[in-house]
């Protein structure tokens, strides 16, 4: 593989706009339409298109939309035995472990479940010594973009890279497959079927899957929303914008702000919901 870095997102849409389209493209927006128009008239589908769009926001979307907040992430203990590692990993089903010392509030690196199996299976004795196959792991704040955080993942050959807030401190974690996720649509395996639906950042943010029932929405933050024919919180922030929204439009609905993560010229995929907060002096 090369050294040199890879391309851009914006060098790979300038090729593509050059070698498809006959007229100069001047911005996002020119380059959006243009593609819809291509869709329509059958030179590319519905799913290229879609890819396509979702290369594009790749400039546009940070760590923190896409992250696992650390509420949710599944770390090891350094001291941790070996039966205890492989409690953990058959219990998350997970295929990468942070190893973390909880009293310095430090990762030390990464450890890959296929190491621990490969040790078991040959059959050694003893405790498994993790720091032979500790891997680095990747700091990256939360404002990084996506686009940015892809290239790195091709330069280290990484899959998983810590999240670090303003403080320096573990807010999180993303993977390779979260960056995919929003160029190809969601990427699911039977363990994602048990995912919530509605992930707590720990900040007053919420990551919400955008087909949640309105239920489920109005169970989780114990409130009664005024509903005209919707099912989903999709719909509802759909007849709300009286559109498809883009994606990073915001709109506040019945005291709550959404966000728009993820979308395609379809449908919604994922929102971010956070409480309006209130400017009245109490």
């Amino acid at each position: 593989m090369s050294e040199d870095q890879p391309p851009s997102t914006q060098s790979f849409l300038a090729k593509l706009s050059k070698q498809f389209f006959h007229t100069p493209l001047k911005s996002n927006n020119e380059l959006l339409q243009s593609l819809k128009e291509a869709e329509e008239n059958h030179v590319i589908d519905s799913h290229t298109r879609s890819i396509i769009e979702g290369t594009m926001q790749l400039e546009n979307m940070e760590v923190r939309d896409v992250m696992v907040p650390k509420s949710k992430m599944v770390m090891i203990e350094h001291n941790a035995s070996t039966k205890e590692l492989l409690d953990i990993m058959i219990k998350s089903a997970h295929s990468r472990f942070p190893i973390i010392d909880s009293k310095q509030h430090k990762i030390q690196g990464i450890v890959l479940a296929k190491d621990l199996l490969s040790y078991l299976a040959g059959d050694k004795r003893g405790e498994f010594n993790y720091k032979e196959y500790l891997r680095s792991a990747i700091l990256v704040p939360e404002s990084k973009t996506l686009g940015s955080l892809l290239r790195d993942f091709q330069q280290k050959k990484s899959h998983m890279a810590i999240v670090m807030d303003e403080y320096g401190e573990i807010a999180g974690l993303v993977t390779l497959e979260d960056v995919l996720e929003q160029i190809v649509g969601e990427i699911e395996d039977e363990h994602d079927l048990e995912e919530d639906n509605i992930i707590d950042f720990g900040d007053g943010r919420y990551l919400l899957k955008a087909n949640t029932p309105i239920e489920e929405f109005e169970e989780f933050f114990s409130v009664e929303l005024t509903v005209d024919k919707v099912d989903t919180v999709a719909g509802l922030v759909i007849s709300g914008f009286t559109r498809l929204p883009d994606q990073m439009d915001e709109i506040t609905l019945q005291g709550f702000n959404f966000k728009i993560l993820k979308t395609d010229s379809r449908r919604i995929h994922l929102l971010e919901v956070s409480r309006q907060v209130s400017l009245e002096k109490g």
